[in-house]
């Protein structure tokens, strides 16, 4: 193995991670919440990555003691009837994330390069992506996804961060919204940004690639923290940035033509060249979460329907998943089923996205804080500490207000 080689695979999970994380929800809900918030609501960007790392490191802490995914601890320590409720919510969020990468894909597209009216063009884009999405991981597997999201990502990253630096924000007020505060506007934003900084399924995805890695133990554990620390900085520093940009200009919309308006509104304060950067940042980051969902939510799916015969992926060592056929089906259905959502607008689509997300956030912090305290199960060594046990109580607490006011704007 290259020296080159080594390094990628070392932080091939992070790369992963960062890319299936960060997806057109975080740059328009960043955005928005900028706008309306201004640079007051920028502390919840921390906030959020520090919950979300917590669950993070709990999934890694848990399959490093145990030797066993998420699921099949789900499975044989809490019940055989958490399979059953996991799938349901993985076929739900499948259709609807599916749909709505794809689309956000086609609108990056379009923005860039219309070949047809607005409608039938994102369409058509949108379809382009989910297939030859599905094809890399096809053909490409584990590997080559690495190779082509670290390019992505580092485009995403680059992009975006040089947006909001060309803006030339007053810093001195970039360091007071770091200061946790509520905004004029209400906690409203706040909430909303902590809730979508990090992503929701790419936490449990992110056991799959490290036993990918063959990680395992206290040297795996040290080696995920550093995964998580260089993952979690990178979409912390894009969050600001994104809020940073929604502070500067002035933005109004809902779903992803918001980035089409984003980037014009951009064009007026920095030229051409300011929309340019933003619309390659933005097809970067839908392009690299499509691709990272499109390889892991068949590997969850192949851990749910081997579970049935008594072992996941966990027990079938000699086992190619990606290669199999409960893989490669769903892997094709995840690329051609949803597509039947692109002629919807993507705002109808965001409360069924969101209802999805509020239920398994807070599930992963309280089977954390059931499963990685109890001695007998993951030993003395691998026992979470009293810190990590406070944010996750924290983060329980915190999505439990936010369903419960899902629920309120529901009966209204």
């Amino acid at each position: 193995m290259s020296m080159s080689s080594a390094r990628l695979s070392a932080i091939g999970p992070a790369i992963l991670l960062t890319a299936t994380s960060v997806g057109a929800g975080d740059i328009l809900t960043g955005s928005l919440a900028g706008a309306e918030g201004g640079i007051a609501v920028l502390w919840a960007v921390p906030a959020g990555v520090l919950l979300k790392w917590t669950l993070t490191e709990g999934i890694a802490r848990w399959q490093m003691a145990t030797g066993s995914t998420l699921l099949e601890g789900w499975v044989t320590r809490l019940g055989a009837p958490i399979r059953w409720i996991f799938l349901c919510y993985l076929l739900v969020f499948s259709l609807v994330t599916g749909g709505m990468l794809a689309s956000a894909c086609g609108v990056a597209a379009t923005g860039m390069y219309p070949i047809a009216d607005p409608q039938q063009s994102r369409f058509l884009w949108g379809a382009f992506h989910g297939l030859a999405g599905m094809l890399l991981v096809w053909f490409g597997g584990y590997a080559l996804l690495k190779r082509v999201l670290a390019v992505c990502v580092g485009a995403m990253f680059a992009t975006v961060v040089l947006t909001a630096f060309l803006l030339a924000p007053d810093w001195s007020a970039v360091a007071r919204g770091l200061i946790p505060s509520i905004p004029a506007s209400g906690p409203g934003w706040v909430i909303g940004l902590i809730g979508a900084i990090g992503g929701t399924m790419a936490l449990i995805s992110y056991g799959y690639w490290i036993r990918e890695e063959k990680r395992e133990g206290r040297p795996g554990l040290r080696a995920c923290r550093f995964d998580l620390l260089l993952s979690y900085a990178v979409i912390g520093l894009f969050g600001v940035a994104v809020v940073i940009i929604g502070s500067r200009v002035q933005v109004r919309g809902q779903g992803t033509g918001l980035a089409l308006l984003l980037a014009d509104q951009l064009a007026k304060s920095l030229g051409a060249s300011g929309k340019w950067i933003f619309l390659v940042g933005f097809w970067a980051a839908v392009f690299s979460a499509l691709l990272g969902v499109w390889q892991s939510l068949p590997y969850l799916f192949t851990d749910v329907l081997w579970l049935g015969s008594g072992k996941g992926v966990g027990g079938r060592p000699d086992v190619d998943v990606e290669k199999s056929r409960p893989y490669r089906t769903y892997l094709f259905l995840l690329a051609t089923v949803p597509l039947i959502l692109l002629r919807y607008p993507v705002q109808q689509l965001q409360l069924i996205f969101g209802i999805t997300g509020a239920m398994l956030l807070p599930m992963l912090a309280l089977t954390l804080l059931v499963m990685n305290n109890r001695v007998a199960w993951v030993g003395k060594d691998f026992r979470a500490t009293w810190f990590l046990n406070v944010v996750l109580i924290a983060a329980l607490l915190f999505f439990a207000f936010v369903g419960v006011g899902e629920v309120k704007q529901l009966l209204r």
